[in-house]
C-alpha cells in the first residue's frame, strides 16, 4: 500500500500535463500511486497520459465514456486509491520540489492526522510568484487542532488541492465531489468541520498556475449561480449533523462574503446577469439567516448595492478619474477608423492575407490565397503589403492594399477573414463574427511567445504581453503535427482553436517536383545539392555566428556537388553576406540562396539538408531526404533562447559537433547510410504528421468555406511518444 495517492484529474490540458505529472513523478519521495483520470478529453491528454502509464508503473490513467466535470472525476478516482493519504493536483498545477517528502515528514511528526493543510504559490503565466496571503495561518502551531478550536483555519482558500486526507476518514464518512462550478466548496467545509485532528505544514508545496486565460473560474458565464447550489449542499451537511450547528452563523458570512466577491469581479457574470444572482444572494441569505443576523447590503435592493459600491470606488479613486478621462479622450482622437466608426455588414467574401510582416505573397498565407484562387473564386483575395516596393514586386493579377492607407482601414473594417503568420498591427480592431486564421511559420523548435518570458537576451525589443494581446484574436491556429499544437498552446495563453490542417506552404513539399532553382543559378543536373541553412543567435550581437569555413567545407565536398547557402532572414540584410559569402558566391564557390523569397523552392533543389537548428528541417524533412545537424553550440544556444525539444539527443539524422566531424561525415558517405534513414522516419512520423498535401485546400473548404472535410490522412505512420522539453518551459 503506497503512502500516497494522487488523484490527477485531466480536460484540456496538453499544454500544462507533462510538466504537471513530472512534478509528481520526479519527487524525492516515490512511496505514490499517481490515478490519472482522462475526463473524456477532446485534445492529447488522453494519449499522453498513456504514454507515461507505460514508462512508469505508479501511474494508472482511467478513460471516463463520457465528460464527467472536474468534481465526478475525482470522484471516479477515488475507488481505485489504496494510499494511506489521498492528495488532488490539477493537471495544470505542479508539485514543488520535495514537496511529498515535506508532507510525509509531517504526517508522521503529527501522528497521522485525519487532514494537513499546507501552503501554495500562484504562479503567473508572465513568470511572477505569489505566496498564499494567509500564509501565517499555517505556522501558529505545531500540534494537532480542531476547526472549533481554530476556526480561522477556513478563512484559507476553500479549494481541494492543498491539502491531504487520510483515507480512511474521507471513507468513513463517504466524502464526494458534487457537480458545478464551485465544487471544493462542499468538499472542504464539510471535511473540515469534520475532522478530529487536523494538522498544517508552512512551506509551500504546490504551484497554483493562474493561467493568462482558460482559468474555468475567471469564465464570463451564469454557471456561477452554481455557488448558490453549493452552500445549499453544505448547509445540507450541516443541518444532518446535529453536531455541527454551531457553525451556521460562520458559514452564513462566508456565503453572503464569497457570492458578493463574485458579483465585485468584472469577468464573472454576464450584464445582464448580474441583478438577477444578486437577488438570488439576498435570497439565499435570507433563508440561511441565523437568530439575530442583520443582513448588511443583502438587506436592501441591486440598485441601492450599486450606489454603495460606486460611491466607494468614487471615493478611493478621486481624481484618478479625471486623468483616466483626459488619457481616453486623447487615445480616441488618435484612434485609427475602425469598424465602430461604421457599423457596416461584414463582407462575407473578403479575405484579407499578409505574410512576414506585410513582405508580400509568402509562406503558409500564399498557399491558402492560391488554393482559395483554385477552389473558391467567389472569395475575394486582398494583400496587405508595407509599401509600394513590395508592392511591385507582386504579379499583376494579385489585388493588394498598402498598410495604415485609407483603403486599408476600409478593408480590414469590412473582411470577414484575416490569414496571417505574423500578428496585425496593435491598431487593428477585431470585429465580432470576423475570423482570424494564424499559420504560424513552421514548427516550434525555440521558445516563442510567453515562454520567452525569462530569456531576457533572446526577448530584446519584443513587448510580450502586447504580443499577446494582438494573439488574442486569433480563432484558428494551424498545426502540423500534435507537438506544435502543444506548445502554441503553451506559448500563447490565448483563446484559439488548433487546427490539424497541416502546412500550407509545405503542400509542394509533399507533391515533390522541379523547382527551377538549379535551371536558375546554373546548378548541373547531376550535382548533389548540399543546403546549408544555419538558424540566427541570440547570444551574440548582430545574430551571426561563423559556425564553419564555407569555402573549406564547399572544396571538401569534392566534384559533383554544389553547396547552397541560405542565411536566416533576419540576417539577409546584415554583414553577414558581407563578411564572405557574398565573394563567395561571385567566385561560384557556393550559391547564396539567401535572398530566395521562396524557401520551398530551395528546399525541393536540396539533396540534403545542413542546419544546426533552423525549423526549415520540420519543412525539409517532408521530402524524405537526407537532414544532418551541425550542433557544435547546443549547450549556449540552449541557455540563451531555449527549446522545445532536444534537437542533439532527437536528431533528424546525424548530429556533428565540429567541422572535422562534418566534413569526415560527407567524405565517409556516412550522411545518407541506413542510420541516417531510420532517425528521419522517426522523425518524419511525428513532426509532420498531418502534411499530406492538402493541407491548404483543408483551410479553405473547413475555415473559410465552412465546409466539411476530413481530417489529414496521416501519411506518415503514427508517431512514436518523444521527449518533447516543454516541462522546462
Amino acid at each position: 500500500m503506497p503512502r500516497f495517492s494522487l488523484i490527477v484529474p485531466c480536460y484540456r490540458v496538453q499544454g500544462f500535463l507533462r510538466e504537471c505529472l513530472d512534478s509528481v513523478l520526479e519527487q524525492s519521495f516515490d512511496d505514490i500511486e499517481v490515478i490519472a483520470v482522462d475526463d473524456r478529453s477532446p485534445d492529447g491528454s488522453g494519449a499522453i497520459l498513456d504514454e507515461y502509464a507505460v514508462r512508469d508503473p505508479r501511474v494508472r490513467v482511467l478513460h471516463l465514456p463520457e465528460n464527467a466535470g472536474l468534481g465526478r472525476a475525482r470522484n471516479a478516482g477515488l475507488p481505485h486509491a489504496t494510499g494511506d493519504f489521498l492528495l488532488f493536483l490539477d493537471s495544470d498545477d505542479t508539485l514543488a520540489p520535495g514537496a511529498l517528502r515535506a508532507i510525509a515528514d509531517r504526517l508522521a511528526e503529527s501522528g497521522d492526522p485525519d487532514v494537513l493543510v499546507f501552503d501554495y504559490a500562484r504562479t503567473y503565466w508572465w513568470g511572477g510568484t505569489r505566496r498564499n496571503a494567509r500564509a501565517e495561518l499555517l505556522s501558529a502551531t505545531d500540534g494537532v487542532f480542531t476547526a472549533a478550536e481554530r476556526p480561522e483555519i477556513l478563512d484559507l482558500l476553500m479549494v481541494v488541492w492543498n491539502k491531504a486526507y487520510r483515507r480512511e476518514f474521507v471513507a468513513e464518512h463517504g466524502f464526494l465531489f458534487p457537480p458545478g462550478y464551485y465544487e471544493d466548496t462542499p468538499w472542504t467545509f464539510p471535511v473540515l468541520m469534520t475532522a478530529g485532528t487536523i494538522a498544517t505544514l508552512d512551506r509551500i508545496c504546490l504551484n497554483y498556475r493562474q493561467r493568462r486565460q482558460g482559468n474555468i473560474l475567471s469564465t464570463t458565464s451564469r454557471k456561477h449561480f452554481d455557488v448558490h447550489d453549493q452552500y445549499r449542499r453544505v448547509f445540507g451537511y450541516v443541518d444532518s449533523r446535529p453536531e455541527l450547528a454551531g457553525w451556521r452563523p460562520y458559514l452564513h458570512r462566508k456565503m453572503g462574503e464569497h457570492c458578493l466577491d463574485i458579483l465585485a469581479k468584472p469577468d464573472r457574470l454576464p450584464p445582464a446577469a448580474r441583478g438577477e444572482f444578486f437577488r438570488r444572494t439576498a435570497e439565499l441569505y435570507r433563508e440561511y439567516r441565523p437568530p439575530g443576523a442583520g443582513l448588511g447590503v443583502l438587506g436592501g435592493s441591486y440598485a441601492s448595492y450599486l450606489l454603495r459600491r460606486q460611491a466607494g470606488r468614487i471615493g478611493r479613486e478621486g481624481g484618478r478619474l479625471a486623468l483616466r478621462a483626459g488619457r481616453a479622450a486623447g487615445a480616441r482622437a488618435r484612434r485609427p477608423l475602425t469598424w465602430a466608426d461604421g457599423h457596416r455588414a461584414l463582407d462575407e467574401r473578403l479575405v484579407l492575407y499578409s505574410a512576414s510582416s506585410h513582405q508580400g505573397l509568402l509562406g503558409d498565407p500564399a498557399a491558402v490565397y492560391r488554393k482559395a484562387r483554385q477552389i473558391a473564386p467567389e472569395l475575394r483575395g486582398v494583400w496587405v503589403v508595407r509599401d509600394a516596393e513590395v508592392a511591385a514586386a507582386l504579379p499583376a493579377d494579385v489585388e493588394h492594399v498598402l498598410l495604415d492607407s485609407p483603403e486599408y482601414r476600409r478593408l480590414t473594417a469590412r473582411a470577414k477573414f484575416f490569414v496571417n503568420d505574423v500578428n496585425w498591427p496593435g491598431a487593428l480592431v477585431k470585429r465580432p463574427g470576423s475570423v482570424h486564421v494564424h499559420t504560424h511559420r513552421g514548427t516550434p523548435l525555440k521558445y516563442l511567445g510567453a515562454d520567452l518570458l525569462d530569456k531576457p537576451g533572446a526577448r530584446l525589443g519584443l513587448d510580450v504581453p502586447q504580443m499577446l494581446r494582438r494573439a488574442d484574436r486569433w480563432d484558428h491556429s494551424l498545426v502540423a503535427n500534435r507537438h506544435s499544437e502543444l506548445v502554441w498552446e503553451r506559448a500563447y495563453p490565448c483563446h484559439f482553436a488548433s487546427a490539424r490542417t497541416g502546412s500550407p506552404r509545405n503542400d509542394v513539399l509533399v507533391a515533390g517536383g522541379d523547382s527551377g532553382f538549379r535551371a536558375r543559378y546554373g546548378i548541373p543536373a547531376d550535382h548533389t545539392v548540399v543546403l546549408y541553412a544555419p538558424t540566427r543567435r541570440d547570444y551574440v550581437r548582430g545574430g551571426h555566428v561563423e559556425q564553419i569555413d564555407l569555402a573549406r567545407f564547399a572544396a571538401g565536398l569534392g566534384a559533383g556537388h554544389t553547396l547552397v547557402v541560405r542565411l536566416h532572414p533576419a540576417l539577409a540584410a546584415g554583414p553577414a553576406r558581407g563578411a564572405g559569402l557574398a565573394e563567395l558566391h561571385r567566385r561560384r564557390i557556393v550559391v547564396d540562396a539567401t535572398g530566395e523569397p521562396h524557401t520551398e523552392q530551395v528546399l525541393l533543389a536540396a539533396d540534403v539538408l545542413v542546419t544546426d537548428y533552423s525549423s526549415v528541417m520540420f519543412d525539409y524533412a517532408n521530402l524524405d531526404r537526407p537532414i544532418v545537424v551541425h550542433a557544435d553550440d547546443w549547450a549556449t544556444y540552449t541557455a540563451s533562447r531555449g527549446a522545445y525539444l532536444d534537437i542533439a539527443a532527437d536528431a533528424p539524422g546525424h548530429v556533428t559537433r565540429s567541422q572535422e566531424e562534418l566534413a569526415g561525415l560527407f567524405a565517409s558517405g556516412g550522411w545518407c547510410d541506413e542510420e541516417s534513414a531510420r532517425l528521419r522516419a522517426g522523425f518524419r512520423a511525428r513532426f509532420c504528421e498531418f502534411d499530406d498535401g492538402r493541407a491548404a485546400e483543408r483551410v479553405v473548404r473547413t475555415l473559410l468555406l465552412g465546409e466539411p472535410m476530413p481530417a489529414a490522412a496521416g501519411r506518415v505512420p503514427e508517431p512514436a511518444p518523444g521527449p518533447d522539453l516543454l516541462a522546462s518551459t
